[in-house]
């Protein structure tokens, strides 16, 4: 598959059971269909649980993107 920004070949990972296709060149990502809502869920399942306001117990640091735990780049 090309990539539709700079027609590279698109390269394959596969992350915590999601392939998810990306440009080497561009960097940009694409899923499949019902790829986003998986990593979305694998997210939410690792936030520590928040008070009845919506604040986490204690404040933690500004977390890297989710992006950046599935790539090695």
């Amino acid at each position: 598959m090309k990539c539709p920004i700079d027609g590279t070949t698109l390269a394959l990972s596969e992350r915590g059971g999601v392939e998810i296709d990306f440009c080497p060149k561009c960097r940009g990502v694409w899923l499949d269909r019902g790829e986003l809502d998986k990593i979305i869920n694998q997210t939410v399942t690792t936030l520590p649980p928040r008070d009845e306001r919506g604040y986490t117990a204690k404040p933690r640091k500004k977390r890297d993107s989710f992006l950046k735990e599935l790539f090695d780049f």
